[in-house]
């Protein structure tokens, strides 16, 4: 037997279906998730169980549905409803964003092009920093097929085919050769490690409930881990909008674009700019990589 469980909740009538889908079609060979139409499947282990997420968005609603292979669901209704709204980024406050920004001289034009933009989010912080880390200083496309082969060589299948990504008590105990084998460089594959490690110890707390200011300051004091891996994964596993990205080469980029500079701005350049925006910076940023996401995390 299997556990299946489903969930519905209503969507903003500014919710942007398509961007949510684009975040998860970055691996073309839809090892591990899979989107036809307005329907996304996604392999994932929960409570080490094979799990497969199949979330339908509507004009108006979007469902969840849970088909564990167990016989008892690792999650009940009240945490799959959680995990829905987590997933949309339905618990960021952008209206009041863009209310309050709508007239700015510089990023008005952002709003106007791009209005209604939330962050899809990972269904874990821990899948969001283990994609934070593989991607750090590489492009989209060599972090995607980097992270394609560690599912492969270290993640599980689900009975419907689909693969789940490892979870911290797989990558704990995968060794560093195993890592380099994908594709990781040894720092790479020594910090995703040693966070797996710490999670598994109880030495780092990832929960969705955990105070953003001391995740960045638990993750900053790890090896391999600055401030761009913080900010990326705050912004994408726990719907943080605050993170200062001003070391995104994306970011900096599009900012040159967006003012019309003759150079690209540099990092403390970027971070003075960003840093009036605040509590808004991370979205701003993500604004920024809207301007042509396909080079943007």
């Amino acid at each position: 037997m299997k556990a299946n469980l489903s969930v519905t909740t209503s969507l903003p009538s500014t919710f942007r279906h398509r961007d949510f889908l684009a975040f998860h079609q970055r691996d073309k060979t839809e090892l591990a998730e899979k989107v036809d139409g307005n329907l996304l499947r996604k392999g994932m282990l929960i409570d080490g169980i094979p799990c497969c997420l199949s979330l339908a968005l509507n004009d108006n609603n979007a469902r969840l549905e849970l088909d564990a292979d167990a016989v008892t669901s690792p999650l009940d209704n009240a945490s799959l409803t959680a995990l829905l709204a987590h997933m949309l980024g339905l618990d960021q406050d952008i209206d009041t964003f863009e209310s309050q920004y709508h007239s700015h001289p510089d990023i008005s034009r952002l709003l106007a092009h791009h209005s209604g933009l939330r962050i899809p989010q990972t269904v874990t912080p821990f899948e969001a920093i283990t994609w934070a880390i593989t991607g750090q200083l590489i492009s989209v496309e060599a972090a995607v097929s980097i992270r394609r082969r560690l599912i492969e060589t270290t993640g599980k299948p689900h009975s419907s085919g689909i693969w789940c990504s490892p979870d911290a008590s797989m990558l704990a105990s995968t060794d560093i050769e195993t890592y380099r084998g994908c594709g990781y460089s040894n720092s790479k594959a020594t910090t995703i490690q040693r966070v797996a490690q710490m999670l598994v110890n109880d030495e780092l707390d990832l929960s969705l409930s955990a105070d953003p200011f001391a995740v960045s300051r638990d993750l900053l004091a790890i090896k391999g881990v600055g401030p761009w891996t913080v900010s990326y994964t705050l912004l994408r596993g726990f719907s943080y909008l605050d993170g200062s990205l001003h070391g995104d080469v994306a970011v900096r980029r599009n900012l040159q674009r967006l003012l019309g500079c003759d150079e690209k701005p540099s990092e403390k350049e970027t971070q003075a700019w960003l840093k009036s925006f605040s509590p808004w910076r991370a979205l701003v940023a993500a604004h920024l990589w809207a301007m042509q996401s396909e080079q943007g995390y």
